[in-house]
């Protein structure tokens, strides 16, 4: 019945279909996946649920502050203390300031530091809904205005970071792309050892690409679906990592069966129906895996979910429609010089990984509790692990201007006065609340001078040093915990550090709630898939294995290598979600095989020919995998880079370690107990190999 399905999919006729079909809808989709940057929100309010407090205290802020205002601090310094004719000319910029097309309110400064070598001018924009796509033009303009011979200016506070980070995602789609195309190309060629084999692959993932960013783009636009600079980024590695895994998978399978079929046609849909299940189950526990971060009170976190899902379900119906008509309508040529002529000698039956089963197999326990508590050791590294966030000069993998600003303000003296702690309260608590306020050490004299609107007065205060750090956090935790305490005021604590503070705290729950429901529900889509109960166990726990193992190491490289400050409080979500998606994936490769083999040849032999015909697929994709993720590290965010690491280890010991060494070692240790309940479980021996591996012919039809 699948079998042929799979070959109506690939008829002589349908194939054509299938191809034309789809290049329709590349050319609609085209168009509309280059608008999705313009339906991005990186606005760092917007990532809130609407139960945290700054996301409370923003509805009341409203009469008081435009949420699309950008405070802006422009930074003067000059090494031996700045002129009187510094100073005028600074004066004399402000009244230009002031004239710039989306200035509102009045610009203040110069303010001047005590040592007299820094002055700082304070202008807030507003450009209406997603204006922040106008600072960087902006920041160009101000540099202008700025230039005084011998003065050094930055351009600080949120406006300076919201144009630095424009810069950090300027083009994220374009460079992403082809920096990730580049590195799959290059693996596919050392993989196929075709020059022209590559070719289809990579088109069928373009394909899948840019119709995910299409039909993303209209549910962002019309449907509210959150989608930033950084869930577009990982879109477009998973999109291109993951459609090349299942092209793999597929290839080889078709490989294999085209050496048994002369009709090309035939042998797809062998290929289709042998692989199919493999893929179908791959991509649906990536589709689950991603849909379960919906439960995240992170709004950035929750469309992450949907937009990766919405990107590896439009891959699967690439990969298996379009890349077999393409594979069919090209012929064997495309193989070419390696072409698999029917009746010739299948080589994975005596490549690396048949040479790997053998060695294996005379001690599996030994292999698999070796490797066991190599994983283990390489899990305390955890113990390094600071995942509270980073700071504002923290968060990115090189010094940018508003980084720079705001370390000259901090060393003079200078507090960034553009983010304050703001208080909303019942106005006729107004003074009780800033004296409430003013028992919290460090903070600025309390400022109570905004008039009340509607009942609710407003009541601000500085901090010194970064608004992002964890000192900032502690103020905003304390002056929550003394303005709380005042009856009747009703008070609400908001502001920038407020709001980073509730992100982390939104975060640390995502990862206590998320993680259990993710490991559960994919251990229930193996239950499914293997029609077993102890394996899919066991496969959970290599993987956490994996995970803790690729989370410990790279912690250490963050500290005692790159000399990362910690990470986001994100962090071990991400980097667990794609983890166990997308590494539980190639034990999904390898024991639906070992499932298929075990029906004709019993457990242990088919794990080794499992192992044999699987292994060099399953090492290509994850190198292409890993190489993908590898890719975010040349976004200059920290974050990204610190998860493009870890995946891409941890896709790596999955592809070379736990899946090849291993679960291989369990299945050969365990043999059909690992199929309990289910009626594979047949309680067979531990058995000699009886026929050397390159003899072994893959399971009967």
């Amino acid at each position: 019945m699948h079998r042929q399905i799979a070959g109506k999919l690939t008829g002589r006729v349908t194939k054509w279909i299938v191809l034309v079909a789809w290049i329709i809808i590349f050319g609609v989709a085209g168009g509309f996946a280059s608008k999705l940057t313009d339906v991005q929100n990186n606005e760092a309010s917007s990532w809130l649920p609407a139960s945290a407090e700054s996301t409370r205290a923003l509805e009341k802020l409203a009469p008081f502050q435009d949420q699309n205002d950008i405070p802006t601090v422009l930074v003067y310094t000059r090494s031996g203390g700045l002129t009187p004719g510094d100073l005028s000319a600074i004066k004399e910029q402000v009244a230009e300031i002031q004239d710039m097309k989306g200035v509102v309110g009045q610009v203040q400064g110069p303010i001047p530091s005590q040592d007299g070598e820094v002055a700082q001018t304070v202008v807030t924009y507003n450009f209406g809904q997603n204006g922040w796509n106008d600072l960087p033009a902006t920041a160009d303009k101000l540099r202008e205005i700025m230039a005084i011979d011998g003065v050094t200016t930055h351009i600080a506070g949120p406006g300076g970071q919201a144009a630095d980070s424009a810069e950090a995602f300027a083009g994220i789609d374009g460079t992403l792309l082809f920096a990730t195309l580049g590195v799959v190309i290059l693996i596919l060629l050392f993989t196929y050892r075709s020059p022209v084999l590559w070719l289809l692959p990579i088109i069928s993932a373009v394909f899948a690409l840019f119709t995910s960013e299409a039909v993303i783009y209209f549910l962002a636009k019309y449907a509210d679906l959150t989608v930033n600079g950084q869930s577009q980024g990982i879109l477009t590695v998973l999109v291109v990592g993951a459609g090349t895994d299942y092209a793999l998978l597929l290839v080889a399978r078709y490989r294999e069966e085209l050496r048994r079929h002369e009709d090309r046609h035939e042998a797809m849909a062998f290929a289709l129906h042998r692989a199919a299940p493999a893929i179908f189950a791959s991509a649906g526990t990536v589709v689950v895996g991603m849909l379960c971060l919906m439960l995240a009170e992170m709004n950035s976190t929750a469309g992450l979910g949907p937009v990766n899902a919405i990107g590896v379900g439009i891959t699967l119906l690439v990969m298996v429609t379009l890349l077999p008509a393409l594979l069919v309508i090209c012929g064997r040529w495309i193989f070419w010089p390696a072409r698999p002529h029917m009746g010739s000698a299948e080589p994975t039956a005596s490549g690396l990984w048949a040479r790997v089963g053998r060695r294996i197999s005379p001690r599996p326990r030994a292999v698999w509790v070796g490797t066991t508590v190599v994983l283990l050791v390489a899990c305390l590294g955890l113990f390094k692990l600071d995942a509270h966030g980073l700071s504002t000069e923290d968060q990115y993998t090189k010094e940018f201007d508003s980084v720079k600003g705001q370390k000259v303000l901090i060393e003079h003296g200078l507090v960034d006065t553009s983010t304050p702690i703001m208080v909303v309260a019942n106005a006729d608590k107004a003074q009780d609340v800033a004296a409430a306020m003013a028992t919290v050490p460090g903070l600025s004299t309390p400022d109570t001078s905004v008039p009340p609107v509607d009942g609710v007065a407003l009541v601000t205060a500085t901090v010194p040093g970064d608004v992002a750090a964890q000192a900032a956090f502690d103020k905003v935790t304390e002056v929550r915990t003394a303005v709380h305490g005042v009856s009747g005021a009703d008070a609400l604590v908001g502001g920038t550090s407020a709001l980073y503070l509730d992100i982390e705290k939104a975060s640390t729950r995502d990862n206590k709630v998320i993680i259990p429901v993710v490991l559960i529900v994919v251990m229930l889509i193996l239950m499914v898939l293997l029609r077993a109960l102890l394996s899919p166990l066991l496969l959970m726990l290599t993987v956490v294995l994996s995970f803790g193992a690729a989370l410990g190491i790279s912690t250490l490289l963050f500290e005692y290598v790159f000399g990362f400050n910690g990470a986001d409080a994100s962090f071990p979500l991400f980097v667990f979600v794609f983890l166990v998606a997308l590494g539980i994936d190639y034990n999904i490769f390898l024991m639906t095989r070992v499932r298929e083999e075990t029906m004709t040849k019993g457990t242990r032999q088919g794990s080794l020919i499992a192992l044999s015909a699987t292994g060099g697929v399953i090492t290509s994709a994850g190198l292409v995998l890993a190489a993908t993720f590898a890719v975010l590290g040349s976004i200059p965010l920290v974050f990204l880079a610190e998860m493009g690491t870890a995946v891409a280890l941890g896709v790596i010991l999955d592809t070379m370690i736990v899946r090849s060494v291993l679960v291989t070692a369990l299945n050969l240790d365990l043999g059909s107990k690992i199929w309990w309940p289910s009626k594979l479980d047949r309680g067979d021996q531990p058995t000699e190999v009886t026929a050397p591996v390159d003899e072994w012919e893959p399971a009967s039809r």
